[in-house]
Parts: structure tokens; C-alpha cells; sequence
């Protein structure tokens, strides 16, 4: 082997091993995005960026008028301990012509009154008390990570025992999901709900952390995901003592007894579209389908308001 062959190959390997420590690297940052409490700066300035456009820039000024609209009401903001310690924060909304109970579970990266802004009016003023959850790792409930539902799914249950012991139990309770909050709701699904549970919301839910990742790490970054899928999941297992390939909303569904309303917006590049389509083959329960074709994510309701009520009611009305 000559020297120039023997260079060659020392080249490649140093360019292997330096491109798969890059890769390292790049999938740590990823996932302390994905997971970690507090929101890296860079994250921040990508969003100001991705949110020029007049249209975007419309949408999102009244979603922070409607978030602080429903803020500006009179609630209770109440506190619980979950099943693995942390406090849990929730806002309490009592309706005084309660007809049923809401218990609201927002997304990835949002907040309580950001992602029932637009919907909390529908809510009250059709007979709904709603607790409106803070999710662990975010805003003022305490927990160093989201866990894409794989651990809220218990804060769920959690907050059903409270509901009860509030209410007493005898209002039927719809539990109501944004993005991961409905993949939260989706997963609670497979446990053993109170009898007063009559139905499930979910609004563009993804099925698993491992599906949203691969989908997110591939189709919007457009980079390889073998590798970091593998790494990504022994970081989700080192942190969380659990796999993240190991339980997802079509486990939970096929064993599901609960009736579940889910709504996806066509145009949604986040959750792909085909992840409800997904979850509702796998519901053996009873089930309802709203697609709005040019709705992006999460906004479902904000672009075909008359539809998404009418759908709500008519579920309601079915199921309480």
C-alpha cells in the first residue's frame, strides 16, 4: 500500500469521524430544542423570521389579542402534585350553566391562552366549564422536559381526578388537545378513564415523539434521520428511563372506548395531515373527521370557524 493510498484512507476516515461528531452534535442541539425547559435564543430569532409575512404577521396579532382577551377573565388558577412529583399548573374557568367540562391540554412551545384563545367564547358560551392546563416543562408547571405526551398523558389523568373532585364527578368531561396536547389527550386514551369521560377532541395530533422527529428531521430539515434517530432515542432513554419508539396515539387507540372528534388543517406542514388519517383507522371507538383544506397548523378553527363549531355541537349533543 503506498503512501498516497495510506493518506487517502486517514483523510476519509478523519472526514467520517469529524462529519458523524458534527452529526452528534447537531442531534444534541435538536433535541435539547425539542425537549429542553428553556427555548434556545437562535429558536427565537428563526421564529421572528419564518413570521414576516402580512398574513402571518395578521394571524398572529390576533391570536395575541384573543390569548390576552382570555387571560382578562374571572378564574381560579389552581395547583396539583403529579403521579412523578412535579406541581402542575391549571386555570380554572366554572361555568355557572355547566352543561359539561373541557380539560384543555396545549402545545409544544405554546401556551394556555394561546392555544384556546381563539375557541374559549365557543367554549363558555355553549355550557362548558374548562381547565386549562399549563403542560409539565412549560410556562409555570414545573418539569426540566416535554416529553411529546409520553409523560403528560398521566398529568391527564391527573387532572381528571381533580375535575371530579371539583365538580363531583357527575358532568361528562371532554378532554381537548392542540398539536401535543392532542397527541396528550390521544395517548391518556389507552389508560382507564372515568366513566364521566364521554369524548376526546384532538386537533392535529402526530402519532409518537419518534414519528414527529423522523417527519421533522427529514421532510422540514431535510437531513438524514438513521443515525440521529438513534442517538435521539438513547438521549430520550437517558433522560426519561423510557424508549421513545415504545408507545404511540394508535397503541392507545386501538384499545380506546371513548368517541374522539379529530380535526386537521390540509395545509398544516408541521404534523402531516396523514397522522390523524392515521389515528382515525386506528380508533375502534366511535369517531368524527374535520379536514380543513387551508388550514395551517393548529388553526383549524380560526379558518373555518361556522364548520369546526357545527362539528363540536353536533359531537356534544351526540355524546354527553
Amino acid at each position: 500500500m503506498t503512501k498516497k493510498t495510506v493518506a487517502g484512507i486517514a483523510a476519509a476516515g478523519g472526514i467520517a469521524a469529524t462529519s458523524m461528531l458534527i452529526s452528534h452534535f447537531t442531534t444534541r442541539y435538536l433535541m435539547k430544542v425539542a425537549m429542553a425547559r428553556r427555548e434556545p435564543k437562535s429558536v427565537k430569532k428563526l421564529k421572528k423570521h419564518l413570521t414576516k409575512s402580512p398574513r402571518t404577521q395578521e394571524l398572529l396579532q390576533t391570536m395575541r389579542e384573543r390569548s390576552a382577551q382570555l387571560q382578562e377573565i374571572a378564574r381560579e388558577t389552581v395547583e396539583i402534585t403529579s403521579h412523578d412529583g412535579e406541581t402542575l399548573t391549571g386555570h380554572w374557568y366554572g361555568n355557572p350553566k355547566a352543561k359539561r367540562v373541557i380539560l384543555a391540554m396545549h402545545g409544544w412551545r405554546s401556551s394556555w391562552s394561546q392555544d384556546f384563545g381563539l375557541i374559549y367564547e365557543f367554549f363558555h358560551d355553549h355550557g362548558c366549564s374548562v381547565l386549562y392546563a399549563e403542560q409539565r416543562g412549560q410556562n409555570n408547571s414545573s418539569g426540566e422536559y416535554m416529553t411529546f405526551g409520553v409523560l403528560e398523558q398521566y398529568d391527564c389523568t391527573d387532572w381528571l381526578t381533580w375535575i371530579n373532585e371539583r365538580t363531583g364527578g357527575k358532568l361528562p368531561i371532554y378532554l381537548c388537545g392542540v398539536s401535543m396536547g392532542a397527541t396528550t389527550v390521544l395517548m391518556a386514551a389507552g389508560q382507564e378513564l372515568p366513566e364521566n369521560v364521554h369524548g376526546i377532541i384532538s386537533d392535529c395530533a402526530f402519532t409518537s415523539p419518534h414519528a414527529i422527529w423522523k417527519h421533522v428531521v427529514k421532510d422540514n430539515l431535510h437531513l438524514p434521520y438513521a443515525f440521529r434517530g438513534y442517538t435521539i432515542n438513547r438521549m430520550f432513554k437517558r433522560r426519561l428511563n423510557t424508549d421513545a419508539r415504545e408507545y404511540s396515539t394508535v397503541q392507545a387507540l386501538e384499545k380506546n372506548t371513548v368517541p374522539i372528534f379529530f380535526a386537521h388543517g390540509g395545509a398544516d406542514r408541521f404534523v402531516p395531515l396523514e397522522m390523524t388519517f392515521e389515528n382515525y383507522r386506528a380508533c375502534k371507538a366511535e369517531k368524527r373527521l374535520l379536514v380543513v383544506p387551508e388550514a395551517i397548523h393548529g388553526l383549524s378553527y380560526y379558518y373555518d370557524k361556522e364548520r369546526y363549531e357545527a362539528a363540536l355541537l353536533d359531537f356534544f349533543r351526540d355524546f354527553d
